[in-house]
């Protein structure tokens, strides 16, 4: 028999960091929907907050005092899950959406969702290389360099553009399976993201 007292659900919903992540869901959710409507400008403004609410999170958490390590441990548990949300269902669709849902979009779609999935899984049982090293490519920066790359849209035919993010995708995917050392970014780097985010949410809001 169990002698550890089990919080309840809602009990880990008021915590900061967790309230934090689930706006962060919220995001992906509002980028799902926007890019099912094919709306992308409007999908890669939710994706990119979806990151800075991902990043912030774990800001919070370790700022903040007194979390339990049941707390910390059900934060991290959130927090993957909503990565596979933001990072790999969300760019999936977007990627079936822009090729029209295409038969031949739907391996990519898998291969985004499942090395994210894989990448998630094997980060959760080895962690990071040491304190500033992960071992392949993050989830989240492969958005934000989604989201760079979509501003060249306009440049392109829309069949010529869905093979550039179809490829752009499946090679970020295989990084993210690498054995390459990828350095942690944290500390100021979170003020770039910062200036990166809202920049770019500034473009794709006079996009729209």
């Amino acid at each position: 028999m169990n002698s550890i007292k089990q919080k309840s659900v809602f009990s880990f919903i008021i915590d900061l960091p967790n309230i934090c992540s689930l706006l962060g869901l919220l995001s992906a959710v509002i980028g799902i929907y926007f890019a099912i409507q094919e709306n992308f400008s409007a999908a890669i403004v939710a994706v990119l907050w979806a990151v800075l609410f991902d990043w912030y999170d774990g800001i919070i958490a370790r700022k903040l005092k007194g979390r339990t390590k049941v707390q910390g441990e059900f934060g991290a548990q959130l927090d993957s899950m909503i990565d596979i949300v933001s990072f790999g269902i969300l760019p999936a669709i977007l990627l079936l959406s822009y090729g029209n849902y295409n038969v031949w979009f739907i391996p990519g779609a898998f291969i985004i969702v499942a090395s994210s999935a894989i990448r998630l899984s094997y980060f959760n049982v080895y962690g990071l290389i040491d304190s500033k090293t992960y071992k392949g490519f993050p989830l989240d920066n492969n958005v934000l360099i989604l989201a760079f790359v979509f501003l060249f849209e306009g440049f392109f035919k829309t069949s010529t553009f869905s093979l550039i993010i179809y490829a752009l995708m499946m090679f970020l995917s295989a990084l993210n399976l690498s054995s390459i050392p990828t350095v942690k970014l944290g500390g100021k780097w979170v003020y770039v993201l910062d200036i990166y985010v809202l920049a770019l949410t500034c473009i794709y809001i006079w996009l729209l």
